[in-house]
């Protein structure tokens, strides 16, 4: 069985497709869906045997007229049963017409279950799929366009599946039905000059389609692109507004638009292009086999109704012949929309558990990196033989320069990415050796850049813990020290937080961050700059919830302002990659080396700001007392 990862992207195959599809088309675990599948089969055969039936009522009801108005039997002679025959040619010519249309319709209703339970089981697996990649993966891509892959291909498989079931595979047997028709009727020159006119229809149809394909490529590429640029410029609307970039981002935006609009112009005139040759095609064989029936008409060898039917038959197989083409050209067009799909489930997670992998035992949470080395890029290297320890209910402290190296601490914590050599250890498991779900279960995060759902106050605080109460939800808000914000809103925890978490502060988003951590519960917890891109006055105010968080739990606390570390157990000080000093926040200073220098600076800097706004406040006393 072929497996979408099998799939390359550019193959645009039916086949391999397919056969990477039926198992959700056919799935073995669904007897029903089967039942439907094999019911809709059945139904194909009888619907096209009642629709090859219906030229047949025509000849019946031709001859019959050509009978009684030969031009030599007077029409109020003629007899009654002579008289209903045409009648009932006709009237059974519509019951066909009905049964036909009833038959298709019932098919259609049986296999829109089967359809969607595959666009549904697909997406899904796609979605999931898309979520077990590594953080490197994602950091590459944009969410935009892998939004807009995941909703392209599942349209694309409601599309490939539909049409290959219910409209390709019926049309071969009703063109399998009519060739028969001909040969008992007419003979093998029918069959031969029908069959050419398909070969040569259908040659057209692909080749000419071929080209469109690639038009269509570049369309999907450029709305692809175009909808990514909308949704970063949307995201970073605020940034925008900071720097009057409103034209340079409708500019841009246009850039891509402006190559979907050539792509689409060009894509209408191939498409006028097909149609015309499409119909050219039919229309030459079409004659040619009236001018075959007219002739044997002449000559005796079959009769009036003969003609009439094979124009009907003719007439009747173009519909299906038509959407032959329309079908080759949507399938064409669902692969190249579904390929990408395909090409995201082809993509190997870069970190997996190894099988049989155990689940992490946490005892008390002792961390422990040993001569770790790490590299996003082998000619760029970010940790140099990094040792630590933290000991279980401690908390360790990492501070230096941006670019040192300390957030890749907290990744390598996480296993967002596998160090190059070296160990790292939770009370003595190495984080390879177990499972991510219960290494992740175990660790808490609060980041720098706290983004929210957009959803309720609530939701983003329960995503700590989903079968979390709303007892315990309020509970975890209130240690965080954001009960009385969300109290005093007027829809209090059912508020939403808009994209990103926007309608809220930076202060309060951290708040709610927190409160999520404090609803988890986790051993182990980083703080990933929590309070660095917050004013003093908001970071002292937060800094009571993460002190409560962090009590009696394992942390690594990664921080830039040194004021926020001071009471930590141990602090590193990480430079290049490597650690350049350790020890107390006193003994530190004492060194009066690096950590030393770093918190004069900052001190200086704290009391040069305390300094100007003693004067501003005293400047706006004075001002008052004028």
């Amino acid at each position: 069985m072929t497996s979408p990862a099998s799939i390359s992207a550019d193959s645009g195959k039916l086949i391999p497709t397919f056969r990477a599809l039926w198992p959700y088309l056919w799935p073995s675990d669904r007897k029903d869906l089967q039942a439907r599948v094999i019911g809709c089969l059945m139904l194909i055969f009888v619907a096209k045997i009642v629709t090859v039936g219906v030229p047949y009522t025509f000849k019946w009801a031709t001859d019959a007229l050509v009978a009684i108005s030969g031009g030599r039997v007077d029409m109020p002679t003629v007899l009654p049963w002579l008289l209903a025959a045409p009648v009932f040619a006709v009237l059974l010519y519509g019951a066909s017409r009905i049964l036909m249309a009833l038959l298709v319709q019932i098919r259609d209703a049986l296999f829109a279950k089967v359809a969607m339970h595959a666009v549904r089981d697909l997406a899904l697996k796609t979605f999931d799929h898309m979520h077990r990649l590594s953080l490197r993966f994602h950091l590459e891509k944009k969410t935009g366009g892998l939004t807009r892959v995941l909703e392209r291909g599942r349209d694309g498989i409601e599309e490939l599946s539909r049409m290959a079931l219910m409209t390709l595979f019926p049309t071969i047997v009703e063109f399998i039905l009519v060739c028969t028709v001909l040969l008992i009727e007419f003979d093998w020159r029918y069959v031969a000059v029908v069959t050419g006119m398909i070969i040569v229809y259908l040659w057209f149809t692909i080749r000419t389609t071929e080209w469109r394909i690639g038009i269509r490529r570049i369309m999907n590429e450029s709305d692809q692109d175009s909808n990514a640029k909308a949704v970063d410029s949307l995201l970073n609307f605020e940034t925008v507004k900071y720097f009057g970039a409103e034209g340079r981002e409708k500019a841009r935006y246009d850039r891509s638009l402006a190559i979907y609009e050539s792509s689409s112009v060009r894509s209408s005139t191939s498409l006028a292009y097909l149609n015309a040759g499409q119909a050219v095609i039919f229309t030459l064989g079409l004659s040619a086999v009236m001018i075959m029936s007219a002739l044997d008409v002449m000559a005796g060898k079959v009769s009036i109704g003969a003609f009439v039917m094979v124009n009907a038959l003719m007439i009747q197989l173009y519909q299906p012949l038509n959407f032959m083409g329309m079908v080759y050209r949507e399938i064409k067009q669902a692969i190249t929309d579904i390929e990408r799909m395909f090409s995201i489930l082809g993509q190997n997670p870069e970190i997996g558990d190894k099988p049989g992998a155990p689940a992490l035992a946490v005892s008390g949470g002792a961390i422990k990196f040993d001569d770790v080395h790490f590299h996003y890029d082998p000619n760029r290297p970010i940790l140099k033989g990094v040792s630590f320890e933290v000991p279980a209910g401690k908390t360790l402290a990492i501070v230096g320069p941006s670019g040192a190296g300390k957030s890749t601490i907290s990744r390598i914590l996480f296993r967002f990415y596998d160090i190059s050599s070296g160990r790292v250890t939770i009370d003595g498991q190495d984080v390879r050796e177990v499972q991510q779900v219960s290494l992740r279960a175990a660790i808490g995060m609060v980041p720098q850049d706290t983004v929210l759902f957009n959803d309720t106050i609530r939701y983003n605080i329960r995503y700590g813990r989903a079968e979390a109460t709303d007892a315990e939800v309020e509970q975890a808000a209130a240690r965080a020290q954001i009960a009385t914000f969300v109290k005093s809103l007027p829809q209090g925890y059912d508020a939403t937080v808009g994209e990103r978490g926007l309608k809220l502060s930076g202060g309060e988003k951290q708040r709610v961050a927190i409160a999520r951590t404090i609803l988890k519960a986790p051993p182990i917890l980083i703080l990933d700059e929590a309070t660095s891109a917050l004013d003093t006055h908001t970071e002292q105010e937060i800094q009571g919830a993460l002190d409560a968080v962090s009590l009696n739990r394992t942390s690594i606390v990664i921080a830039h302002r040194l004021s926020t570390v001071v009471n930590a157990d141990e602090i590193l000080v990480l430079d290049g990659g490597v650690i350049v000093e350790r020890g107390t926040h006193l003994g530190l200073i004492a060194r009066g080396e690096v950590y030393a220098s770093m918190w004069n600076r900052q001190r200086e800097a704290a009391e040069h700001e305390a300094a100007r706004k003693r004067a501003r406040e005293e400047e706006a006393r004075r001002i008052a007392a004028e």
